[in-house]
């Protein structure tokens, strides 16, 4: 199988860094220790129990949003705790304390034993410290910077926002700053610990002319600071380009309908392909047959020249995972190579019951929760041809470059996409604006209708968030430009 990703080429914390880090934050406050957890772990052990974990957390929220240059709230929270997982076969028995003390660690790991108790008992193995590659820094996004700082940067989007064009009558600004420290102690010898920052800074525009009113958002982030979000310009850049994407709302005519040929832009409309295609490549769903992909490794499942990564290891990167909520270093995996299946997405215990290698796809929204199979960064690699060149060869179609939602069923793959922003195709030319278009079709049939993937690779600007069985996780998407030969469009204007 061909590696499709680089090293990374920034000087990170190394995991011996990121274990005292953690220790210190998690565990000595509680009067714990690393070699204490051993004592919490046998609790979750016992009879019949095939694997035990603990998982540490402690997590500080802060969020702030500004409408119409003023400030309409700004909050934190600092949350902390442990989730004890005991299984047998496909069995797990879960529970979790929001304090962490050797009393509620030996308590939670009970409850979660005898859920799933049965049998002779096992013991866990020594401590092994994972090495894993760091994707970001330790420290937290927002550093010493006060609210002043951040009420600031909202109130300058806000100026570049109606100094751009006198049809935008209303701007609403928002940041989130996250920083969460993680500890995971399993019954096989895991032992490893991460410090996740991450920041998200999001524009919403409203443009008003001739009695149209029209919106339009962008919004970025990552794992980084507040002070590299202002290093990068980036409030400037969101501010403008919810903007632009208003002012092209204003002059959109109705959609299309009917089959037709499609080009995809390249960057955020690889959310399609996270839903249509990668939560089909997750591991649980193929393991319990109920996704479009079940049982099909080394078929062909694309067109020629498809390849799909899910990437944890892309630095700064909003789904980037120094090591996955199970202690599993965060990799690069291929799932589709030049169209045919490779691989799925794998946690601990469908990786155990599937007789597959761990991928570092185990996540899980907070400590009161379980784990299971999620993307981290999924793409598709560039090809060959140019964006214009796909353009050039529709007679009639339609170029969409963004997406603002969708539906999809994971057993057939078919799904529903409303997109955010789109443009006719006419004699191999853009046209005007649609508004009201939607892509409808199913994952595989779609992937199999890619004719030209263009030499634009891109990745989201830092905003996804996917769901999935209630749980919400960062992750990233990306693509490059891509022409589907036929596809239906749902529109207004047949």
């Amino acid at each position: 199988m061909t590696a499709h990703c680089a090293s990374s080429p920034l000087v990170l914390p190394t995991s011996e860094e990121l274990l005292r880090y953690g220790s210190e934050l998690l565990l000595t406050p509680g009067e714990l220790d690393l070699d204490s957890l051993d004592a919490g772990l046998a609790a979750a052990m016992g009879p019949g129990i095939d694997f035990a974990e603990l998982y540490f957390q402690y997590g500080s929220r802060e969020s702030w949003s500004l409408e119409d240059g003023v400030v309409k709230s700004g909050g934190f929270s600092l949350d902390s705790g442990v989730g004890v997982r005991s299984m047998a076969g496909e069995k797990t028995g879960f529970a979790y304390a929001s304090h962490i003390t050797p009393e509620a660690l030996r308590e939670t790991g009970r409850i979660a034993s005898r859920i799933v108790r049965s049998g002779q008992s096992k013991v866990a193995r020594p401590a092994e410290p994972r090495t894993a590659q760091a994707r970001y820094g330790t420290a937290a996004p927002g550093g010493d910077s006060g609210a002043d700082i951040k009420v600031a940067l909202l109130q300058q989007a806000d100026r570049i926002a109606r100094s751009a064009d006198p049809a935008i009558v209303k701007v609403s600004a928002s940041l989130g700053l996250v920083h969460d420290v993680v500890l995971v102690r399993a019954s096989d010898g895991t032992l490893a610990a991460d410090s996740r920052p991450m920041i998200r800074f999001n524009v919403s525009v409203i443009a008003l002319r001739n009695g149209r009113r029209e919106s339009g958002s962008s919004g970025g982030g990552g794992r980084f600071s507040l002070a590299e979000l202002e290093q990068r310009q980036m409030v400037e850049a969101i501010a403008r380009e919810a903007v632009r994407v208003a002012l092209v709302n204003l002059d959109a005519v109705a959609a299309p309908a009917g089959d037709m040929p499609v080009v995809l832009g390249a960057g955020w409309p690889g959310v399609l392909l996270h839903e249509a295609v990668g939560h089909g490549l997750e591991g649980d769903f193929n393991r319990k047959g109920s996704s479009a992909f079940a049982g099909r490794l080394g078929e062909k499942v694309a067109a020629e020249g498809v390849t799909v990564v899910d990437d944890a290891t892309l630095d700064e990167k909003r789904g980037s995972l120094s090591i996955d909520d199970e202690g599993t270093p965060g990799q690069c995996t291929t799932l589709i190579e030049n169209g045919r299946l490779t691989g799925y997405m794998q946690d601990k215990l469908n990786a155990r019951l599937m007789g597959h290698a761990l991928t570092g796809n185990g996540r899980r929204e907070s400590y009161a929760h379980l784990p299971m199979p999620r993307m981290t960064n999924t793409y598709m690699l560039g090809g060959q041809h140019q964006r214009d060149e796909m353009i050039a060869s529709v007679r009639k179609g339609l170029f969409a470059v963004g997406f603002s939602g969708g539906q999809v069923d994971i057993t057939s793959g078919k799904f529903v996409f409303a997109a955010s922003e789109a443009y006719l195709i006419e004699n191999g030319k853009l046209g005007a604006p649609v508004k009201g278009a939607t892509i409808i079709g199913s994952g595989p049939e779609a992937m199999g209708r890619i004719s030209m993937i263009g030499d634009d690779l891109e990745l989201d600007n830092g905003v996804g968030i996917c769901g999935k069985q209630g749980q919400s996780v960062p992750v990233g998407v990306g693509q490059p430009s891509l022409k589907l030969d036929n596809i239906t469009v749902g529109g207004t204007q047949s």
